[in-house]
């Protein structure tokens, strides 16, 4: 729930400084629609396989858990590479956070979220640990939900971020 509100309150921020570009480059200037839609497909393909993750958790098979975790963390550990890529090219190219409303309530809102999924990934990365040595226990499970309603929540803040920030954006 604390999430939500504080994506919520981001969002917000974002949205009465999106227009304040202070004489800079706005989303249409900046924004490499392409480059977005597959750093999102990442993010979208990695709660495919999060979904098939659970699906094994289900029929008690570790090793296709340990499988089906490990691709979707490359899929997560791809979206967070090509946002850190894309952040240092804007900032490489003057396009930083300091330079106007816009760009600081962009780089809040997306650094935010990548801070979210890389927690996300420290997670799974520990819960894989703790499958491959303990196994899938009771606690195991249950951690492994928490964790799949955790990732396909920011598949959803991913999908309202692409439309309002990125798709909006270059409109």
């Amino acid at each position: 729930m604390t999430d939500c509100v504080l994506f919520a309150s981001v969002f917000a921020a974002y949205a009465v400084l999106s227009g304040n570009v202070a004489g800079g480059p706005s989303g249409h200037d900046i924004f490499e629609l392409p480059f977005v839609l597959v750093e999102t497909a990442c993010l979208l393909f990695s709660s495919i396989t999060y979904g098939f993750a659970m699906l094994a958790v289900h029929k008690g098979n570790k090793s296709q858990v340990l499988g089906w975790l490990a691709l979707t963390f490359l899929f997560g550990a791809a979206f967070i590479g090509m946002e850190i890529f894309e952040f240092h090219k804007l900032i490489s190219e003057g396009f930083g956070p300091s330079r106007s409303g816009f760009l600081s309530g962009f780089f809040a809102l997306v650094g935010m979220h990548g801070l979210h999924v890389t927690s996300g990934l420290i997670w799974m990365g520990i819960m894989m640990y703790q499958v491959q040595t303990r196994g899938l226990t009771a606690t195991n499970t249950t951690r492994l939900s928490c964790l799949s309603l955790f990732w396909h929540f920011l598949d959803v803040v991913w999908i309202c971020v692409f439309t309002v920030v990125y798709l909006m954006g270059v409109l």
